[in-house]
């Protein structure tokens, strides 16, 4: 069994947002691989649904708490460091640009609120992530980061603007091509192919 997390806050307010991210590059998985509709699950707090895709089953989670509690809706799937190894995390990176993905095992948090959460709940970093590209680029191609924790914040809960949108919705396509290498042919071939 593989548990792909898509990290974000709940509610429409944030549904189009930087941060929610996570959550907007999975909608191309699900519908390649004919995912049920989420369904609310009040046991774990998050959206939930299941199916197979090729010969493992998969459960796609949609944490329906704020971001720096996300872990609480992996407590009860998550229950071995066994089970992490099969843990795939998709989230919001300020320190990528817009446009790229990079696949990671068993790194920090690098900051992250709700990777953090999920590391101090399932006390372990033994999982594999899929980190999205949030920041511009310069003209000259240097990435433009948002200073400042006000700032981080004001971009991380802006919505995307429509030509971001665009790159954001191509880059699902990107996402479910890694996650069909990381199911069939593991992560660190997913790593090579991707990063």
């Amino acid at each position: 069994m593989y548990y792909i997390v898509g990290l974000g806050n709940p509610g429409e307010e944030y549904e189009n947002t930087r941060h929610n991210a996570g959550r907007l590059v999975l909608a191309p998985f699900l519908k390649q691989n004919n995912f049920p509709e989420l369904t609310w699950i009040k046991k774990t707090k998050a959206l939930e649904s299941v199916a197979k895709v090729g010969t493992d089953k998969v459960t796609v989670i949609f944490p329906e708490t704020y971001m720096n509690k996300s872990g609480a809706s992996l407590i009860s799937h998550i229950t071995s460091t066994k089970k992490a190894h099969n843990l795939v995390v998709v989230y919001d990176d300020l320190d990528l640009p817009l446009g790229t993905i990079k696949i990671s095992y068993n790194r920090s948090s690098g900051g992250h609120r709700g990777v953090e959460s999920i590391i101090r709940v399932l006390k372990t970093q033994e999982f594999i992530r899929i980190r999205i590209g949030i920041s511009l680029k310069t003209p000259s191609g240097k990435l433009k980061k948002p200073k400042g924790e006000a700032d981080v914040e004001t971009w991380i809960i802006g919505e995307f603007k429509p030509k971001e949108k665009e790159v954001i919705q191509k880059m699902g396509k990107t996402v479910a091509t890694a996650l069909s290498t990381i199911l069939e042919l593991g992560y660190e071939r997913a790593m090579t192919d991707c990063n």
